[in-house]
Parts: C-alpha cells; sequence; structure tokens
C-alpha cells in the first residue's frame, strides 16, 4: 500500500474500531449507496436484507451496537477511513442518495452553500424578495459570515442576474438554490 493511500485511512482509533464492525456487519455498494447486512440481525432482519430506513427528516439511519447512525457517515467512514472533521453534504441535495460520488466533505458554510429553495419562498430564487414599500425586488447573500446587501431592482431578471453573479464571487455550489 502507498503512503498516501495509508493517510487515507487514518482516523481515529473509535473511528477505526467503528470501522472494523461496520464493514463485519455491513456491505455498502458505493455504485448505488446501498447498505445490505451481512448477518442476521434479527429474527425479522435475515441476513442479505436491506439495511436502514428512512427518518422522518430525509435522511437514511441503521441502528449499530444500540446507537443511531446517518446512512451517509457510515458510507464516508467505510470508504475513506474516518468520519470528517465537519459535515457532509449530499451535493445533489437528495438526503437518502448515499452513493459516494454524491458526497463530499465540507465546512457547516459550505454546506449551507448548497441548499435547496426555502419552501416559504415566493419569488422562485433565492435571496430575492419584492419590497412592497419601494415597489423593487431586493437582491442579498450571504458571505463571509454577514449579509450582504446587493441592491434594490426594478425587474426581477436583473435581481437574479446580480444574485448569480455573487453566488459565483462566493463560492456558492452550482445546485444552491435548486427547487
Amino acid at each position: 500500500m502507498k503512503q498516501n493511500e495509508l493517510d487515507l485511512f487514518s482516523g481515529t482509533e473509535e473511528d477505526q474500531e467503528l470501522r472494523k464492525i461496520v464493514m463485519e456487519r455491513l456491505s455498502y455498494d458505493t455504485r448505488t449507496g446501498l447498505f445490505k447486512w451481512k448477518c442476521r440481525v434479527s429474527t425479522r432482519v435475515p441476513k442479505g436484507s436491506k439495511a436502514g430506513s428512512l427518518h422522518k427528516n430525509g435522511y437514511v439511519i441503521i441502528k449499530i451496537l444500540r446507537r443511531t447512525y446517518k446512512a451517509h457517515r457510515l458510507a464516508w467512514l467505510i470508504v475513506y477511513g474516518s468520519f470528517p472533521p465537519d459535515q457532509i453534504d449530499h451535493i445533489n441535495g437528495n438526503k437518502h442518495d448515499n452513493r459516494i460520488i454524491n458526497l463530499r466533505a465540507v465546512t457547516h458554510a459550505e454546506n449551507s452553500r448548497n441548499r435547496s429553495l426555502d419552501i416559504r419562498n415566493k419569488s422562485g430564487y433565492t435571496g430575492i424578495i419584492y419590497n412592497k414599500k419601494t415597489n423593487k425586488w431586493l437582491a442579498r447573500i450571504g458571505g463571509n459570515d454577514k449579509r450582504v446587501h446587493l441592491g434594490y431592482f426594478d425587474n426581477l431578471e436583473d435581481a437574479v442576474e446580480a444574485r448569480r453573479i455573487a453566488e459565483i464571487n462566493y463560492n456558492y455550489h452550482p445546485n444552491h438554490g435548486r427547487v
């Protein structure tokens, strides 16, 4: 094994021990993102059955050793040997798509730059609101731990363009604001 391959699996002792247990009990298909039990878990969960259940928050969860884990974190642990230092982002926004190609290690700030459109949004675009007092469209963006005012615009298209340029300048993920 090459040195950079060894570095890949240099997680904490706790990560390594959990990884060993997970790999003994679960198989993970990196192409589909699905987990299966390698052993019989109970009378209702036979060997080879799909592992995990969909939690009400949209994530797949798996219980091992009386502790509940999010499936995407276990996928990361299996493939990379340790948990990431911060968060894991589902690139396409689908919380139960745990294919390794759809997962990336990110900071909280990076993860917040790949969010779907808020359900309360009325303009159809993230960071764009209509100001009834001025009869103009207001564009703003979160950047460098503060809200940045991009301006008031007479038409929606100009506000959207200002926001799009700001998203590029502030390194937002291209999927940010998806419906």
